[in-house]
């Protein structure tokens, strides 16, 4: 897995070998929220090489910690799944991640913004319980963002479920949101409110009042977002 060796016997220094490569960790992040295929797991991370993310993956797969076949719905596509030994590791990714929302400050959590990577996990993490019985559509725009990531859409559809889209779907918009992106950042690390936003007016919601009203309630917020901060 790496290209040196800690030269230990100990336990600590051989699972390190494994998985304390560059994006190891990330890559296993996107696996337990839900990501199998190579196109899913490019946008969790996005900054990520497809040529790297070959080769984690492989190293994964020889570790025993992921496996890869073909997919039920399409055997033309590979999916890749966590092993029993991979899904072993749910709660060292869970403790990276509340260790981080707890004592990373929060300037520096806010430090490294990626819209591609925030929309993606606005859309996996959505909460489709307070939205209306029938189709939504929500665009999201940040002013201050070149004209190519300017723009997004989020069509919720209580048959099809939650898509996302950087492409003009078409649709008619039910709610416009227009925000900075560090704000819509540090809502889904629940280090700031939609309220709080819209009240000093870094955030503006146009259209269904009923889903501006519920924002806070259904945005897809990070599953560490319940962790209270620790560091200022």
């Amino acid at each position: 897995m790496t290209t040196g060796s800690y030269q230990q016997f100990c336990p600590v220094a051989m699972a390190a070998e494994i998985l304390c490569t560059r994006w190891t960790i990330i890559l296993l992040r996107e696996m337990f929220a839900g990501s199998t295929r190579f196109n899913e797991l490019r946008r969790g991370v996005p900054r990520m090489s497809p040529a790297l993310l070959s080769q984690r993956l492989k190293e994964l797969e020889a570790a025993g910690i992921v496996a890869h076949a073909a997919s039920s719905a399409d055997p033309s596509v590979s999916e890749y799944r966590l092993t029993e030994s991979g899904r072993e590791l749910g709660p060292l990714v869970e403790a990276f991640g509340i260790w981080g929302q707890r004592r990373i400050e929060s300037k520096l959590s806010l430090q490294h913004l990626d819209v591609d990577l925030l929309m993606w996990d606005m859309r996996r993490n959505l909460n489709t319980t307070p939205m209306p019985a029938r189709r939504s559509v929500v665009e999201i725009v940040y002013p201050e963002l070149p004209s190519a990531q300017r723009r997004w859409w989020l069509i919720v559809d209580p048959g099809a479920g939650v898509d996302l889209c950087k492409i003009d779907p078409g649709f008619d918009v039910d709610l416009y949101v227009s925000a900075d992106l560090r704000s819509m950042t540090a809502i889904w690390l629940g280090l700031d409110t939609v309220r709080a936003a819209v009240a000093s007016q870094r955030m503006v919601l146009t259209g269904s009042r009923q889903l501006a009203s519920s924002m806070q309630t259904w945005l897809g917020l990070s599953p560490f977002a319940k962790e209270r901060k620790l560091a200022s």
